[in-house]
């Protein structure tokens, strides 16, 4: 499992990006790394830069260096960009496509709901957040977990902060339900990152 043991508001500053929504606010305050030298810290290198990239690509997604790899070596597999690929491998999980759904509001809830053995694919529990989705699979909050308290809040919109629900995704939000219409195209993917660095880094 990740090591959660680093505030998300610290880890959030320290990448330069706001990984939940309660560290927007603690962000935009403080725009720079945390700690008593943060304000003049420079990455001064091209390892330097790459490493923060693939850290911040890695943050999103909430995964360890090992799943990160192995994902990249996907990626190296398939056809067109390696760096494209590899956002597209990573948005596959299931505990992402679950946030980018509305069911859950962080990748830190969305990963709890799978563990927890609430969600189900195409009619069976899966509670792997790492298993990878496949267009048309249908994915929904299992009978015995609805009326739990999360997921009402999700019945209602009370996740759906940006009001845009992706392309790839159809989302029946009301039966807390989705379905995977299509592999992502790297543009529609929410994530911040210059997956290049990324390539660049692990090609090294």
């Amino acid at each position: 499992m990740p090591n959660q043991s680093r505030p998300k508001v610290k880890k959030s500053r320290a990448l330069g990006i706001a990984l939940t929504p309660k560290a927007v606010k603690y962000f935009e305050a403080r725009p720079y790394p945390p700690g008593e030298h943060g304000r003049g810290r420079k990455q001064n290198s091209d390892y330097k830069v790459r490493l923060l990239e693939k850290q911040r690509l890695r943050a999103q997604y909430d995964i360890s260096e090992r799943q990160m790899a192995r994902a990249y070596d996907r990626a190296k597999k398939a056809e067109g960009k390696t760096g494209e690929a590899l956002v597209v491998e990573l948005e596959r999980r299931l505990d992402a496509l679950v946030l980018r759904s509305g069911i859950a509001k962080t990748i830190y809830q969305a990963r709890q709901m799978v563990v927890h053995g609430h969600i189900e694919v195409n009619g069976g529990k899966v509670d792997k957040p790492s298993f990878r989705v496949r267009p048309d699979d249908i994915v929904m909050v299992r009978e015995r977990s609805r009326e739990k308290y999360p997921f009402q809040v999700a019945r209602e919109g009370g996740y759906d902060t940006d009001g845009e629900t992706p392309r790839y995704l159809q989302v029946n939000l009301k039966a807390l339900a989705f379905r995977l219409d299509r592999d992502p195209n790297r543009k529609e993917i929410p994530v911040i990152c210059d997956e290049q660095l990324v390539v660049e880094y692990y090609a090294r």
